[in-house]
């Protein structure tokens, strides 16, 4: 409210600064009108740059300043060239507007080129210590709980970073009117005020946001590269997105699948048979941590355990699928049981 205060005294002011003194002989109502106007251009810009990223602010100012440096050349060339006149001063002024342009749009265009890290400790201060090996922790891995497990182990370094908005939407998660979704936000809290009691875990609350941007995803995103920091997640959606924009993403599920034991074709395993496959005479088991096990031929043994051969084990988006064979031996005795029968 105080900003829109100062926006519309600032249009005020402007408007009677051209109503005072009627440049160029005009009316003064017309004056005043052309000098809102320039006001409202002048707000426009102002809110095309809050929209900027700290990179592409940085580039636009850098441009500008070279634009202007090289206008500066140039018209040495042309006071050398041309007689002192109205001509040259139009042409000096052109020039200057140029490669002002130039300079500014070219700049604002390659400043995510810039690596602001080499900055030393100005993100630091900036961002409360977010250092380039800060992990910024989204609402998805909050809420599975993981993180708090592999934060205690000591294999995530750095400090981890909570932006305020991931905060809120936790909080909304957490309020929510379904109640599968409020427990799972509830949980997120809990597992969050987990972390923060750990003395040997550096969680910072980070006061971060960006107006112009609506989605939570493109948030981190913006905030990952503006720090130079990784993404922490376990959503798919916001990993494949981040890699598009050449941000470095730490999915909890792609480490939870590594850590997985190793399956080769030919081993032997015990497993219960669960429930009926999508093909013909399958059988589907899991195994302790959750991999599908699919069996060929063992429908008839539903609600059994029995020893598999693996056959060949799949690698999917989600996850490992194993697939198997009932041992020939077994097979056989099943047979003859229910030919007995």
């Amino acid at each position: 409210m105080d900003l829109f205060l100062i926006r519309v005294a600032f249009l005020l002011l402007v408007s009677f600064v051209w109503y005072s003194f009627r440049p160029f002989g005009l009316p003064p109502w017309i004056s005043a009108c052309i000098g809102a106007g320039l006001g409202g251009l002048v707000l426009i810009f102002e809110l095309r740059v809050r929209a900027l990223s700290l990179k592409r602010l940085i580039g636009a100012v850098s441009g500008s300043i070279l634009g202007i440096f090289g206008a500066f050349l140039f018209s040495l060339v042309l006071r050398n060239s041309l007689r002192p006149g109205r001509m040259q001063s139009v042409l000096e002024l052109f020039v200057l507007l140029l490669m002002s342009y130039i300079g500014l749009v070219v700049g604002a265009s390659k400043g995510d080129l810039l690596n602001l890290n080499a900055l030393g400790d100005l993100f630091h201060q900036e961002r409360g210590g977010a250092r380039r090996e800060g992990k910024i922790v989204d609402t998805s891995s909050i809420i599975d709980g993981r993180i708090a497990d592999m934060a205690e182990t000591g294999f995530l370094e750095g400090p981890l970073l909570i932006p305020e908005f991931v905060l809120r939407e936790l909080q909304m998660v957490a309020d929510s009117q379904d109640g599968s979704k409020r427990q799972r936000g509830r949980r997120g809290l809990d597992v969050l005020q987990r972390m923060q009691s750990n003395t040997r875990l550096d969680v910072q609350i980070v006061p971060t946001d960006y107006g112009h941007i609506r989605e939570v995803d493109l948030k981190l995103i913006e905030m990952a590269k503006e720090i130079g920091g990784k993404i922490l997640t376990t959503d798919f959606n916001l990993n494949k997105v981040a890699q598009l924009h050449s941000v470095e993403v730490l999915n909890i599920n792609d480490l939870a699948n590594a850590l997985k034991p190793v399956v080769l074709p030919g081993e032997k395993m015990n497993i219960a048979i669960l429930k009926e496959g999508k093909e013909y005479n399958q059988g589907v088991g899991y195994l302790d941590d959750g991999t599908m096990v699919v069996v060929d031929h063992a429908r008839r043994m539903i609600g059994r355990s029995v020893e598999i051969s693996v056959t060949s084990v799949l690698q999917t988006a989600s996850g490992k699928m194993i697939f198997g064979r009932l041992d020939e031996p077994q097979s056989r005795i099943e047979v003859t049981t229910q030919m007995s029968n």
